[in-house]
């Protein structure tokens, strides 16, 4: 019986790894998704860890049901660390059957995955332009998309609210003019909405035929997404910050929202997300994975996207420029961190005319070159929101 003998958090940059290493030489890596709280999550992965050292690997869902119910609480910081443990759990499974994990999930439901690519811009010209590169370079999807462009936190946001949405609404109007119907707009609201104004917009864009809208509103009410889900005529993507399949299931049951986004880094890792992809597939909800990490949480979505039934599309960053959790976090470009991803990893799965090989790599189907890591430095995130011409905090 093969038994683990360490459980190292890692930590890169923004980024926190996972290593679990059994005596009989294999090792597995995961990642963490509770990106701003990395440092709290590297010490729960510590404390799980206690238990985990001298433990059989292979009883996986023994041990995600062992942390997840062990005390009483849950959250980001908890979850983000438990889904980074199971990750390389599953990638050590894999790699000692010589399989790719999706084999052990059912097999893979598809031979490609199809992936929309990231896109921003300051101003209009600048997101077309991002448009119109991901679509020559074969994507057929572009998300991450924001209709209220991509502006600093640190400016304040200071119109009425008819400029507020119809600004957006001829955005993509522009965007849809500029690109066609060939490319599907996944458009990225970050919360921002109240009800009313989320309804507003909804029905303002539905000529525009965007794939999805996500989070319109702040996910933490559930009646309130369900809600604008049921009153819009255009589909309605939420999940990203949520941690359990409990969760998912009771936002799901209030109104089957067209797209599931399952934090697989996050959500309790491949054990969670293939417990929340069912709940979805029983409401006829498609799973969007969502990834706005590093290569790591790349190769382990790929996984989940390969294997359910029910994929809508999967989330795929750029990892050959600045990582998207520094792109992202850092309050303005002189505060990021630049650091070659593709020498750090390998291999890094890549896109051809938007859609991605299901992986044939044993396990996960990446590996950290450790030594290189060790010399790229850690740091904090800052912690910055937005806030109004009022001085009060508003969402983004």
């Amino acid at each position: 019986m093969p038994k683990i003998t360490a459980v190292r958090p890692v930590q890169v940059n923004r980024i926190l790894y996972v290593s679990i290493e059994t005596d009989d030489g294999l090792h597995g890596l995961g990642e963490s998704g509770a990106w701003a709280y990395q440092e709290a999550a590297a010490e729960a992965v510590k404390t799980f860890g206690d238990y985990l050292v001298g433990q059989d690997p292979r009883r996986i869902e023994h041990h995600w049901q062992f942390m997840y119910r062990a005390y009483h609480f849950r959250g980001a910081v908890i979850m983000g660390a438990l889904s980074a443990i199971d990750i390389a759990l599953w990638d050590l499974a894999g790699k000692r059957l010589g399989v790719p994990v999706h084999e052990l999930l059912g097999g893979a439901a598809r031979e490609r995955v199809r992936v929309y690519k990231h896109v921003a811009g300051a101003t209009v010209d600048e997101l077309v332009d991002d448009c119109k590169k991901a679509q020559s370079e074969g994507y057929t999807a572009v998300g991450h998309l924001s209709p209220f462009l991509d502006i600093d936190r640190n400016e304040r946001l200071d119109s009425s609210t008819a400029q507020y949405i119809s600004g957006a609404v001829n955005v993509l109007k522009t965007l849809r003019h500029e690109v066609g119907d060939g490319l599907d707009l996944c458009v990225e609201l970050h919360r921002r909405l109240s009800i009313s104004e989320s309804i507003t917009f909804g029905r303002a864009i539905a000529e525009l035929m965007p794939m999805f809208i996500e989070d319109p509103v702040r996910p933490d009410n559930f009646d309130s997404m369900a809600h604008v889900g049921s009153s819009v005529p255009v589909p309605v993507a939420t999940g990203e910050r949520l941690h359990t399949p409990e969760e998912f299931q009771m936002l799901l049951s209030r109104y089957p929202l067209a797209y599931t986004r399952i934090s697989v880094c996050l959500a309790g890792g491949i054990t969670g997300a293939m417990k929340i992809a069912a709940i979805a597939e029983s409401v006829g909800s498609r799973v969007v994975p969502h990834n706005p990490l590093s290569p790591v949480s790349t190769a382990a979505c790929l996984q989940v996207s390969s294997a359910v039934s029910n994929l809508g599309i999967m989330e795929l960053p750029d990892h050959s420029i600045v990582s998207a959790t520094e792109r992202y976090t850092a309050s303005n470009e002189s505060e990021r961190q630049e650091f070659d991803q593709t020498s750090m990893l390998n291999p890094i799965p890549a896109a051809v005319d938007g859609y991605v090989a299901v992986p044939s790599h044993p396990g996960i189907g990446i590996e950290l070159d450790f030594e290189l890591a060790s010399r790229i430095p850690v740091t904090r995130v800052e912690t910055l929101s937005r806030v109004g011409a009022d001085g009060a905090v508003v969402d983004q």
